[in-house]
């Protein structure tokens, strides 16, 4: 897979603003990177250990599946922060399998292994670069402290970096140095965060048999598109039988009874011809309704944009819509994008308890990437039966992907990306 490493809208950026951010965010970084790694390690391997006895049987898939959220939880904050794309590569787990054959299935999986390694990388390495960003811009002020007069209180011979404070003018030169600490914050603290996230890539990004695994995971969702297809042709079928097709014969029934009723009973015929006419606006409507929901209107006749805007109208939570794209997608790229926004809509309304929702679609490096962002409840995740499984598969076909943000609590943010060209 083709790792984009360019900036998304929540990617920080260089200067005094992004400085700050870079440093507030690797600050807080590290202190879940450093507990979060040794815990998940832990656990893993000693879980890994007691397999021989059988109790790992059963708390490994667990601890495993704690570890793999974890890795994808510093998959998402990547690819918001610092619009570094990691892939995941996790083969999936078998169907009502027993514990004997998840368990297995997961420790044949080279992503797992990976994460074990990326676990001690990250305990060291990791930890190293997501706290440099902070104590770069922090370790200039006590230079600069010291210069305004608290060498005089410190001990006699006190070192700050390579500068031995002895009395006020080594004390300026502790704030010099401060000054120079300072300045390589304003320029490297954006990038050392990065590449925070780039030795994360490095580590988890899988490399041998990368091509196999793009070809096993096209040939599952290219698998599951012509399953969803098989699936929508049926529906449309059966909503056809069940709905126009059966007003439309009961309609033209009417019509034959009518024409017996003309000269024997007119206002028996009229009654029957207004209720034909009920029934052909009706039929209309059901075909309407079908015909939106296979494509709809706004969507061919004005684009993605404004088919998002149409849909977002018609919720009954206030949603804001900001849309930047210079061009058209084709057309199976847009419908895939418009019905995989319209699950996320519906289930942001029927779950999340939200009082504002916020969409933004952008087009960029050749990624057109949605973002849907509620302020509800939160603890949505991609799961086995949920509408966002659906979303991803139906993403997948397109080679896109689907990242979800929710911590309990809240805020939901939902962001899919679909490599594609503007017309």
């Amino acid at each position: 897979m083709d790792i984009d490493t360019s900036t998304t809208n929540g990617a920080v950026r260089s200067g005094a603003r992004g400085m700050g951010l870079a440093a507030v965010r690797g600050f807080g970084l590290s202190l879940v990177v450093l507990p979060g790694a040794i815990l998940c390690y832990v656990l893993a391997v000693v879980s890994i250990a007691l397999i021989p006895i059988g109790v790992g049987l059963v708390t490994t898939p667990w601890v495993l599946t704690g570890v793999r959220a974890f890795a994808d939880w510093r998959r998402v904050l990547a690819a918001e922060w610092c619009g570094v794309r990691i892939p995941s590569a996790y083969r999936p787990l078998p169907k009502d399998a027993n514990p004997w054959t998840r368990t297995f299935t997961m420790l044949r999986d080279p992503a797992t292994w990976r994460d074990l390694l990326w676990l001690n990388v990250d305990m060291s390495a990791g930890y190293v670069t997501a706290l440099l960003p902070a104590a770069l811009l922090l370790y200039p002020l006590e230079g600069f402290a010291i210069a305004a007069g608290l060498w005089r209180v410190l001990p006699d011979g006190y070192w700050y970096g390579f500068v031995q404070v002895t009395g006020q003018a080594s004390a300026l030169g502790a704030a010099a140095l401060g000054l120079v600490l300072l300045f390589f914050a304003h320029f490297f603290n954006t990038r050392l965060l990065t590449a925070h996230f780039q030795l994360t890539r490095a580590v988890l990004a899988p490399k041998q048999g990368e091509l196999a695994e793009r070809v096993r995971v096209l040939t599952e969702t290219r698998r599951d598109a012509v399953d969803t297809s098989a699936a929508e042709l049926r529906r449309i079928e059966r909503d056809l039988h069940d709905g126009a097709q059966a007003r439309l014969v009961a309609m033209g029934m009417d019509l034959g009874t009518i024409e017996m009723l003309l000269d024997k009973d007119p206002e028996q015929a009229r009654q029957l011809l207004a209720q034909a006419r009920k029934s052909s606006v009706e039929a209309l409507t059901e075909l309407r309704d079908l015909v939106r929901g296979i494509h709809p209107p706004v969507l061919a006749e004005r684009g993605l944009g404004d088919a998002v805007r149409a849909l977002a109208l018609r919720l009954p939570v206030p949603t804001e819509v900001t849309v930047e794209l210079p061009g058209r997608a084709d057309e199976p790229v847009e419908s895939a994008a418009y019905f995989a926004v319209s699950e996320v809509l519906t289930n942001a309304v029927k779950h999340a308890d939200a009082d504002r929702i916020y969409v933004d679609l952008h087009h960029t490096d050749g990624m057109l990437r949605i973002s849907v962002t509620d302020d509800g409840r939160g603890g949505a995740v991609i799961g086995a039966g949920s509408g966002l499984a659906g979303v991803e598969r139906r993403l997948g076909t397109f080679d896109g992907v689907l990242a979800v943000s929710s911590p309990a609590g809240g805020p939901t943010m939902v962001t899919m990306e679909i490599p594609c060209a503007l017309s």
